[in-house]
This record gives C-alpha cells, structure tokens and sequence, in this order.
C-alpha cells in the first residue's frame, strides 16, 4: 500500500505533560500520538508538530504529521486515536494531505496567547492556565509596547540561552493586548453583595496575543514578563523598543510562568 500522510490537529492541557517533544522520563504530546499510532499503522511511526512546546503550555490547535500505511479510513483513525489516548489530549481533527506536507516546515505562521489574570482572587478552576498579578497593570502601557514588536526584528532580548537557531531574527505580523472574555470558568463567579468579584475588585483577565513567522524557544513568554513589568510600571512602554535594539537577555522582563502560554493556532498556504 501507498504512503498515506496525515495532518492532525490537536489540543492539549499541558500542566502534567513535559511538552510536545518525547523525553526519555514524562509524558510527552509527540510520544502519546506516536504510542497511539504505532498499532493502527503496524509499525512504529515519527510524528512531527508544528511547533515544540515547552512542559506545562497548552494548545488549542496544534498541528502535526504523520506518514502511515494502513488502510483504515479517516474516521475510524480519529475515533482510535482519541480512544487510546488521555483525556487531556484530545484529536480535533485528522485529514489527507499532500506528501509534501510538514507540519512544521510547512507552516508559515503560528499564534500563541498568554493569559494574565490581574486580580487578587482567581478561581480555582483557573489558576493552571493564567499567572496572577495581584497589583494593577497598565494595559495601555502594555498594548503600546507590545505594538512595537509588529515588523522584522531582532529579538536577541528575548532568546533563551542554549537554544538551536543560528539567528534571533524574527517578523511577527500582530502583537496586541487586550481584556479577554476567558474559558467560562476563568473568571470568578463567587458573589458579594451582588457584585460579581471580577466587578468588586478591578479583577480582569489579560491577554497578549501574538502571531508570527516563526518564535525562538521561550520568546513569547518572555515578551510576556517583560510586558507586565511594563504594566506593573517598572520601565515605561518605549523600553521594549530599546529591548529590540540590541537588547541582551538579561536586560528584558523574567520569563513568563509556563501555564499562561497557549498555542492558538498554525497558519498554512
């Protein structure tokens, strides 16, 4: 039989998963789907994601591929998957592509959301996909810093030590923050006074929401510390300019805590 190539769109809660890439101890996205996959192709198989995210970040459409054999038809793959694999990884969608196709070299853009919930009191259906920031921040600072990101830059300030590219060049084509309307449990729900707590105590839910060519390991989170240092009124917002110019790692923002970091979705042709 021909090789087939399949493109799997799939979400994930990552907070007990070491990330996507397999480990030798965890685990893994990329190794749960391969360990599914193995009996229905008859051999073990290589599947490839969009992108590695890190231990802890979810996704909400990641997209991978895989090369198999077998005869099974498309809907008979999609229920197998999602009966063999954990009820934090699920399989929203399994399609036929062109044997070309790669989930990651194919790609030409990928859009990630950080989550801030920028309150006192978080609800605990919630505190393992936002970081907390108790005190005010100043969402106009935010969103003008994080405007400044838009275009082709360098982003050495906000690269990882360690990691593989040979360049810290990047273009990112939208950067914004903005009040988010949640998951329905992200916001509290208690009541006080018959005032919503959200209401009662300035409570709002952030998020930096970024798309790009491409993203250096740990780069959005990153951004995203060094945004709220921003809003917490630390530097002023034209610091993120200085930050691209030449900036180190050491001179930006801490990284983001990695619960808040979610892969929203991979852009193709």
């Amino acid at each position: 039989m021909n090789p087939r190539t399949l493109k799997l769109t799939i979400s994930y809660e990552g907070t007990r998963l070491v990330g996507w890439q397999r480990q030798a101890g965890g685990e893994s996205v990329q190794g749960l789907l391969e360990r599914a996959l193995a009996p229905l192709a008859g051999s073990p198989v290589t599947v490839h994601g969009a992108g590695r995210t890190d231990a802890g970040v979810h996704a909400l459409g990641q997209v991978a591929s895989v090369h198999v054999t077998c005869a099974h038809s498309l809907e008979v793959l999609h229920r197998a998957l999602n009966a063999s694999l954990p009820l934090d990884v699920r399989v929203l969608d399994v399609r036929e592509v062109d044997s070309r196709f790669h989930a990651r070299f194919s790609a030409r853009a990928k859009t990630y959301r950080y989550l801030v919930y920028n309150g006192s009191l978080v609800s605990p259906f919630a505190h393992r996909y936002v970081w907390q920031i108790v005190e005010p921040l100043d969402l106009d600072a935010m969103q003008d810093a994080a405007q400044m990101l838009v275009g082709t830059h360098e982003f050495s300030a906000f690269r990882s030590a360690g990691g593989a590219p040979t360049t810290s060049v990047r273009t990112i084509m939208r950067s914004g923050v903005s009040t988010h309307a949640g998951f329905g449990l992200v916001l509290p729900t208690e009541v006080r006074c018959g005032v919503a707590v959200d209401e009662y105590d300035g409570s709002r839910l952030l998020a930096y929401e970024v798309t790009g060519s491409g993203f250096l390991r740990y780069m959005v989170r990153a951004i995203a510390g060094t945004l709220v240092d921003i809003g917490r009124g630390r530097h002023p917002s034209a610091w993120m300019a200085s930050l691209l110019d030449g900036g180190r790692r050491s001179d930006a923002g801490a990284t983001a805590p990695a619960q808040g970091l979610f892969l929203v979705r991979v852009d193709y042709d």
